[in-house]
């Protein structure tokens, strides 16, 4: 289905499987293809090496730059990206080369979301500093950002170094559009100069449009501190959305998150409640799809349509 979307209100995602159950490339793959043939707008993938569940079990996605660079690969409109890559993760170096990889596979698809991680356990076991995140964010985002807008940098940091170094080739000039996934005061202060975007999970709005002035009212202040203009940075909003046979969505501890309002009901009720984002100033929503399966993205495409109507 190729739907116009000249009338569309806003962009309309869909976060790729996680822990959701045991997933293979075939059916990851399928997936991927059939969220752009269905109209959505982009795709986005978690980017976390380990959970520790409850019962004392590990689980864990697929490395999600290489997901990244295979979905780039098989689509063609989508755009793509982290949703988010913790800098810490990577050598802020080597993760600008990454990004200009996928980027350049993509045809210019990339979406870079950048964020400080919050799970521990992954970090421990990884070898991954935990520490100090926010300052460790603030010299990595500044390596990744430079490499990927000027193509070099020389620089001395507390926690990393990049000395005389240089990114080529490069996927495009100015590099790909970023996106923080934080709207806390210190992280905004380190991004708002140079994102394209911002990010935050449903379970900060609530799942609900009316979660989302409060979060706005943040970047509105980081961005009044700079006299930058609010609306140059657009707000993104994870949504839960509930189809038939859904039942919760595991976490990463095992738990199931028992939201008590995930967006649910006929395509009529869909399209609304995105509507709704759209009226509270948000530009794009990723969605988290309980269940997510070929299925249940069949059966959301008839909401993408009645959008694309107005």
């Amino acid at each position: 289905m190729n739907a116009p979307q000249s009338r569309r209100p806003l962009k309309v995602g869909v976060q790729l499987p996680e822990l959701e159950r045991p997933i293979r490339w075939p059916e990851l793959a399928t997936i991927i293809r059939r969220i752009e043939e269905l109209g959505f707008d982009s795709i986005w993938t978690g980017d976390h090496f380990l959970y520790r569940q409850s019962d004392g079990t590990a689980e864990g996605p697929w490395d999600a730059w290489s997901v990244l660079a295979a979905a780039a690969a098989i689509t063609s409109r989508v755009t793509l990206g982290p949703l988010v890559t913790p800098v810490g993760f990577y050598n802020p170096a080597v993760l600008a080369k990454k990004a200009a990889t996928v980027d350049e596979i993509s045809g210019g698809r990339l979406i870079l979301g950048l964020g400080a991680g919050w799970n521990e356990p992954e970090f421990r076991s990884y070898g991954v500093p935990y520490d100090h995140r926010v300052s460790r964010f603030g010299e990595a985002f500044t390596i990744i950002r430079t490499l990927l807008a000027e193509g070099e940098i020389d620089f001395e940091g507390e926690y990393f170094s990049a000395r005389d170094c240089q990114l080529v080739p490069r996927s495009r000039t100015d590099g790909p559009p970023l996106m923080i996934g934080s709207v806390g005061e210190r992280m905004l202060d380190i991004a708002i100069p140079y994102v394209d975007s911002w990010n935050v999970w449903y379970t900060d709005t609530g799942n609900s449009p009316a979660g989302v002035a409060p979060l706005r009212a943040r970047v509105d202040a980081a961005c009044a501190k700079i006299g930058r203009d609010p609306a140059s940075v657009a707000a993104t909003v994870v949504v839960l959305v509930r189809m038939p046979g859904g039942t919760g969505r595991r976490g990463g501890d095992g738990t199931v998150d028992k939201t008590s309002n995930p967006l649910q009901g006929p395509p009529e009720v869909l399209a609304e409640g995105l509507r709704a984002y759209s009226r509270a100033g948000v530009a794009e929503v990723q969605l988290v799809v309980d269940p997510i399966t070929v299925e249940s993205l069949e059966t959301l495409a008839p909401a993408l349509e009645l959008l694309d109507r107005g």
